[in-house]
């Protein structure tokens, strides 16, 4: 009976990912910092400061991701590369296909929310994203 109960708590909470629609990827648009690295066997890597953070645009099935670095007066210093991408959803899942000259890759989206963004490479690492806090001197 107690291998029954394991079993069904470990189905369920391996079930609870976010079924994720197109609808959902909206949500995606806009400034992310990256709050926390989880790797394959469990290690956690957390990151209190960040010098830059990721802007993702998406329109239909395609967009892109670039590298900013915010600036005390609430802009961001940018250049002109960026990682292109095709957004994949089906049957409740996403994927964030990648190609550029050198190489190209695939990130799953396991959580999508307005503040939360948690996606997986291919090697199985996970990036746990927030929105970032602007701040500002003026």
């Amino acid at each position: 009976m107690k291998r029954l109960l394991l079993l069904f708590v470990l189905g369920v909470f391996f079930s609870c990912k976010q079924n994720i629609t197109q609808a959902d990827m909206v949500n995606l648009n806009g400034y992310w910092e990256i709050e926390k690295v989880v790797l394959p066997d469990g290690e956690k890597k957390e990151y209190k400061i960040n010098e830059t953070i990721d802007f993702f645009k998406i329109e239909s099935d395609k967009g892109f991701r670039k590298k900013v670095m915010p600036q005390l007066d609430g802009t961001y210093l940018t250049n002109d590369v960026q990682e292109e991408f095709v957004v994949v959803v089906k049957d409740g899942e996403a994927s964030l296909q990648y190609k550029t000259t050198y190489a190209s890759w695939n990130e799953e989206i396991i959580e999508l929310t307005k503040d939360k963004l948690v996606v997986k490479n291919q090697q199985e690492i996970e990036y746990y994203y927030k929105r970032p806090l602007q701040f500002s001197v003026k």
